[in-house]
């Protein structure tokens, strides 16, 4: 007999897109989710996991798209669909985020103009070797 794990592997990690950077200055993370879970449920595991505290959980569920196939040139042509999608829009407490987005390094203007600067310097030099060499 095989033995049944009640071992969840429940990954989250929050989407990262136009639409999801500007929900977050509502405090609102939106993650993709196993189709069976409930909203307790994924509350629960963005607290135990973000270590921070849920106030408001919305989910929605995206039909897959048609596809279409055949074995052969025309042997058995069909539509199939591709597996449906679950969507959590996490609300938090004020004062509480998740950190999605990576944060650049802190260059200033002038910083990015000297690198600018010695890149084209570079891209001289290797083209002066190039006609020394001819």
């Amino acid at each position: 007999m095989a033995v049944k794990s009640d071992i969840k592997l429940n990954i989250l990690e929050p989407r990262a897109t136009e639409k999801t950077y500007f929900e977050q200055a509502k405090r609102t993370y939106v993650f993709a989710v196993k189709v069976g879970m409930g909203k307790q449920e994924i509350a629960k595991l963005v607290e135990k996991e973000f270590n921070v505290t849920v106030t408001d959980v919305r989910t929605l569920i995206r039909d897959g798209k048609k596809t279409k196939y055949s074995k052969g040139k025309h042997a058995y042509p069909g539509i199939t669909h591709r597996q449906d999608k679950k969507y959590a829009y996490v609300t938090l407490k004020e004062g509480d985020s998740i950190k999605v987005f990576e944060e650049e390094n802190n260059t200033s203007a002038k910083d990015a103009k000297d690198v600018k600067a010695d890149k084209k310097a570079d891209k001289k030099a290797d083209k002066n070797a190039c006609k020394e060499n001819k």
